[in-house]
């Protein structure tokens, strides 16, 4: 009677045992497991639009334009498009606003309209930029031509103490700043514009830009300054910078207008002299 007392007793103490040593491995397998999910969760990889070629802004994405690759969720800039069939569909055949180099992610801030299920202007400003809207209209935005997703010149006029006449005023015509997008004019967006149709033509008195701090803050100034702010209209896919560009003012255009008409005859319309 004894023995089989030991002998049960020995049994329950064994199943006992191998009860909490089952439940020990099972929690050690947990915790092994939640290490790797924290480890590896910085590296999870999604598959994103990208491009295949080098393109210009403004250029028409077809299907043989975009690609899936691969990336590392966390290294890729926010807005990027997942490239699914629902995602593809909505990107082809619209506009890029930016140029973008063969291997570069899309994100929904490249295309014109942006997201059509996104809502508000500050999803279709870049990171570490801002918009900035500026009382530009009529004539002054090429006669309300000027439509969200151009890119533009910003020319100002202003009166300034003169720095050869002391005690006179003069007036200055300069460029503020070179291609420059417009992300919006009057209430009007890109999105908003896709979404309804819309050429978006007229209509406006200001104009909002996609701009650095910097730019803001002389934004800001020049029309504290009461200067006149005149828009210039580029193409979509120039992204040429002219460098050193003078003030203008009476006595400079007196100096210049010859050589500019020289210039304009010669080189941008092909003429020869004497003809």
């Amino acid at each position: 009677m004894k023995q089989r007392v030991i002998l049960i007793a020995s049994v329950v103490i064994g199943l006992v045992a191998a009860l909490l040593t089952r439940q020990y491995l099972n929690a050690k397998d947990r915790e092994v497991e939640r290490k790797l999910q924290e480890l590896t969760r910085g590296y999870t990889k999604i598959l994103v639009l990208v491009v295949q070629r080098d393109l210009p802004a403004g250029s028409v994405l077809g299907r043989e334009d975009i690609g899936a690759l691969p990336m590392i969720e966390s290294a890729v800039r926010g807005h990027v498009i997942k490239a699914d069939e629902v995602n593809v569909n909505m990107v082809l055949n619209r506009r890029l606003i930016r140029p973008l180099q063969k291997g570069s992610p899309v994100s929904w801030s490249d295309i014109e309209g942006g997201d059509p299920v996104s809502r508000g202007l500050s999803d279709d400003v870049q990171k570490r930029m801002r918009a900035i809207s500026i009382g530009v209209g009529g004539t002054a935005a090429v006669s309300g031509m000027v439509r969200p997703s151009d890119h533009v010149d910003v020319i100002g006029t202003f009166t300034f103490p003169s720095a050869s006449k002391p005690g006179e005023m003069e007036m200055v015509t300069l460029t503020i700043m070179q291609d420059v997008l417009v992300l919006a004019t009057g209430q009007e967006t890109a999105k908003t514009l896709f979404a309804s149709g819309n050429r978006g033509a007229g209509g406006y008195s200001a104009v909002t830009l996609e701009v650095t701090p910097r730019e803001a803050e002389m934004l800001v100034f020049a029309e504290q300054a009461r200067g006149r702010l005149v828009l210039t209209l580029r193409n979509r896919a120039d992204v040429y910078y002219e460098k050193d560009l003078p003030r203008v003012d009476f006595a400079r255009i007196q100096e210049e207008i010859s050589t500019l008409n020289a210039f304009r005859q010669e080189t941008l319309l092909r003429k020869r002299g004497g003809e």
